[in-house]
């Protein structure tokens, strides 16, 4: 697949980053039966070790955002693609937003849904390190709760949709160890972005479970090569079973911002 935005398309939605939607593909899918969701891709711009590129996040986030958009009816939009990348400022390329931009963007984002009329907001986090994006949602639903006004919104996936997909595709690492740059990532840009991967994940396995002073010390006091986990067991199946999985798992989050309480249970896969 290519990430330049002209690769074909598939559920309405390009096989690249950027999605190519018209506002007349917006409009047909807002006269459906369930609220209107948007899914906004959160990635960010890190090192992630020498063989994969500081976009490697918001590749991930956008692959997800679009076997969502194939799957189900949902409004896709571009990425953000600078976060909180704060623990990986040792190594040269990482950028970063504090977390308090990065909430008010999400904020403006939904606000900016509302007005046109979408009413519910997943964000699709690639990026363990932005923390703040669970607190945007709790507190964006609380107002909702409490107002009535305002977007409902989700946080995919969960580390328990992580690993389902993990175990179905025969990831071999845990999720505490496959930390960063690891089979996992590896394997979704294989199977993606295979252009986009360079030499090295086949040796470059690097093992460290107790990471108890990552936000004080930064990613550079437990790893030399910026990787944790194990890249050598990567492969573009695996990146494949994975977003399959995670699709599937998208089913309840979809029926509970995407209905108003009556319709539970639905399916809503196209």
């Amino acid at each position: 697949m290519s990430g330049s935005g002209t690769a074909d398309t598939a559920g309405g939605h390009t096989a690249g980053v950027l999605p190519s939607d018209t506002s007349r593909d917006v409009r047909e899918r807002a006269q459906g039966p369930h609220r209107q969701v948007a899914v906004l891709p959160v990635g960010s711009f890190e090192q992630h070790g020498p063989y994969l590129p500081l976009a490697t996040d918001t590749l991930v986030a956008c692959a997800i955002a679009r076997e969502l958009a194939a799957a189900y009816p949902v409004h896709l939009l571009p990425p953000v693609t600078i976060s909180c990348s704060h623990e990986h400022a040792a190594w040269p390329g990482t950028v970063s937003i504090s977390s308090v931009t990065l909430h008010a963007v999400v904020r403006d984002i939904a606000a900016s849904l509302e007005r046109s009329g979408v009413q519910a907001l997943v964000l699709v986090n690639g990026h363990g390190g932005n923390y703040v994006l669970g607190n945007v949602v709790q507190e964006g639903n609380a107002v909702r709760d409490s107002s009535g006004s305002g977007v409902r919104m989700a946080l995919f996936p969960a580390p328990e949709d992580w690993e389902a997909a993990r175990e179905r595709a025969g990831v071999r690492t845990s999720l505490l160890s496959d930390m960063h740059a690891g089979e996992i990532e590896t394997s979704i840009l294989l199977h993606c972005h295979p252009e986009l991967v360079r030499p090295g994940h086949e040796t470059t396995d690097f093992i460290a479970d107790d990471r108890r002073h990552l936000l004080t010390l930064g990613m550079s006091a437990y790893t030399e090569s910026g990787v944790i986990g194990r890249p050598s067991l990567a492969s573009a199946d695996k990146g494949k079973q994975l977003l399959a999985t995670l699709a599937e798992s998208f089913e309840p989050y979809f029926s509970l911002v995407g209905s108003d309480g009556d319709e539970d249970g639905a399916t809503h896969r196209r």
